[in-house]
């Protein structure tokens, strides 16, 4: 089995993990409304960059997933029963965002073009 395929499967096991973890057991505030949209785990495990949405302030989410890191953590270990854990990064996903400005784009530069006479 291929490294990245390894690392893919881990990402999505650790979305599913970290969602259930959003619903359940983690009780702050600051995570309502927060959708875990994407895990990227390095290939030894080291690191994983988790990105998300907020309905609110994703600063807000970040800065709660962040205070509840080392709890995520042990919980991971628990229910996964991985020999490594990743230590977790928080980042908006910017994904949408950056689609719909990339499509402005190309419609601006259909627009500028005009049309064509072939």
């Amino acid at each position: 089995m291929s490294h990245r395929h390894r690392s893919e499967r881990l990402g999505e096991l650790f979305r599913r993990e970290l969602t259930r973890l959003l619903l359940g057991s983690l009780k702050d505030p600051r995570l309502d409304g927060v959708t875990v949209t994407d895990v990227r785990a390095t290939r030894d495990l080291s690191f994983a960059t988790v990105y998300i949405r907020s309905d609110e302030d994703v600063s807000e989410g970040i800065e709660g997933l962040e205070h509840a890191a080392g709890f995520i953590r042990r919980e991971l270990g628990r229910s996964l029963r991985l020999r490594k854990i990743p230590e977790f990064r928080f980042l908006a996903d910017e994904t949408p965002e950056h689609a719909s400005r990339i499509e402005e784009l190309l419609r601006r530069t259909r627009e500028d073009e005009g049309p064509r006479d072939d």
